[in-house]
């Protein structure tokens, strides 16, 4: 039989690891002829999250549990229970129950099709419509920029091929953009369209710091075309000011009696270089801070424990 692996990152989810697990198992059911085991890897929850899955695991030896040392963050935990699987196919959900569960028969059918990857698109969500909109902004960005072409809401949630998984292993990213790493790879891919349910149980994990730290990540492994505009910017900076300082070169020449330069300009020419020095400043930062986060080359995470494998 075949193995499906199902891969589930979980930070504090203690009102919703459970119900998942139902769902799944109720899903898994209805493509009796495949294996399954189910993954969880725990970020240090700090709530009854680790003591539920210890339950689950103990009634249930098809789930399998990766308890980290610490919280290692939204992007490298989840990568890295990824890496852990062996299934044939590998499919990657969240576990707040906006990935739904019904959908692992369909990105089955698809997988066996032949496609390497088959992604969740979601199309609609019912999360508020700002941040919805605020998403797909984004996204849409940065497909735009992108090196690689990008799935534009694409969160990851999706079926892989153990040779997709493979090739994530020997990319050996200590910290990866895992969308612009599966558009990089380049294999041919299904597109399975849903719409996002709302979170009913728990809240979200994310806050304005590491939607910042994913979106920043997104542009820094994906394009150079920020630094390109931080050059370009300076250039015609440097041109629009060459070409004032002439002008009021001229200016003071044809007046040199009454022409008086005031204050104004000045302040105001200074405060906007400043801002524009600031701002590009900051995203040769992010770049810096991206290869050296790669020259240190730390692992994904730290395994406290691991139960079931």
């Amino acid at each position: 039989m075949k193995l499906i692996s199902i891969v589930t990152p979980c930070y504090n989810e203690e009102a919703n690891v459970e119900i998942l697990h139902n769902e799944i198992v109720e899903a898994i059911s209805e493509i009796p002829e495949y294996d399954f085991e189910h993954i969880y890897i725990d970020n240090a929850s700090t709530d009854q999250t680790l003591p539920i899955l210890r339950k689950l695991a103990t009634n249930d030896k098809r789930v399998k549990v990766i308890v980290n040392s610490r919280n290692f963050g939204h992007i490298r935990s989840p990568f890295h229970g990824l890496l852990q699987a062996r299934g044939d196919a590998v499919i990657g959900m969240a576990s707040d129950l906006q990935d739904p569960p019904s959908m692992i028969k369909e990105f089955v059918g698809k997988w066996e099709e032949g496609f390497k990857v088959v992604m969740g698109v979601k199309t609609h969500s019912k999360e508020p419509k700002f941040i919805y909109m605020l998403r797909t902004l984004y996204y849409k960005s940065l497909a735009k920029i992108s090196d690689v072409q990008l799935v534009e809401n694409f969160t990851g949630f999706g079926c892989y091929d153990q040779q997709v998984i493979e090739i994530l292993r020997q990319m050996n990213d200590p910290y990866p953009y895992f969308r612009g790493l599966i558009a990089d790879i380049g294999f041919p891919t299904a597109k399975i369209e849903f719409t996002q349910p709302k979170r009913k149980r728990g809240k979200t994990k994310n806050n304005f710091y590491t939607l910042f730290d994913m979106a920043m990540l997104g542009f820094t492994n994906n394009s150079k075309v920020p630094l390109r505009l931080a050059t370009m910017f300076g250039f015609l900076s440097a041109m629009i000011s060459f070409l004032i300082g002439i002008f009021y070169l001229i200016y003071k020449l044809v007046n040199w009696q009454n022409f008086q330069l005031g204050s104004a300009p000045i302040i105001i020419g200074l405060f906007f270089f400043g801002a524009i020095q600031l701002l590009f400043l900051g995203i040769i930062g992010e770049y810096i801070g991206a290869i050296y986060t790669q020259v240190l080359h730390r692992p994904l995470v730290i395994e406290k424990e691991r139960i079931n494998f």
